[in-house]
């Protein structure tokens, strides 16, 4: 099986970003582990922030955004990755309030046909004082606005 990368699948809103599953990521039967799915979302996660300005490097944040908790993680497995190389992870935010977002996302077959997991992740910005949740600022929403799933239309 060829683990080249292809060209992404388009999408009608959110990203989709590459990870690499390694052969550390496997569970004993050669499937990728139910616990590294968190784990590769967050690199996908981290990566599409990173690219639009919002890191955590050198021991300091570029934007306060970045200090935020998981308040939620859900997922439903469909069809198991079996073995290592990329996977497609479709992400997109359903949700981007005062202090909290609601990310959509499923994990993919590079072409798009075959969904391996999907589900949820919430999460709160803090305030690194005093640990309540605190405003995103203006940098946060602008990313934000390029994750947003539009709204359904009525017929």
């Amino acid at each position: 099986m060829s683990h080249a990368i292809v060209d992404q699948p388009a999408v009608e809103f959110g990203h989709v970003a590459h990870v690499a599953v390694h052969f550390d990521d496997l569970d004993a039967f050669g499937l990728l582990h139910n616990a590294r799915y968190a784990v590769l979302l967050e690199r996908a996660l981290t990566g599409y922030w990173a690219e639009h300005g919002v890191s955590f490097q050198g021991g300091r944040h570029s934007a306060p955004d970045v200090f935020h908790a998981v308040r939620e993680f859900t997922i439903s497995y469909r069809t198991p990755v079996t073995g290592t190389g990329p996977v497609a992870v479709h992400f997109w935010l359903d949700h981007f309030g005062t202090s909290s977002a609601r990310y959509a996302y499923r994990f993919q077959a590079l072409d798009g046909g075959t969904v391996h997991a999907e589900g949820e992740r919430a999460i709160v910005r803090l305030d690194p004082a005093t640990l309540r949740p605190t405003p995103w600022t203006d940098t946060a929403r602008a990313v934000a606005a390029t994750l947003l799933r539009p709204a359904p239309t009525s017929a």
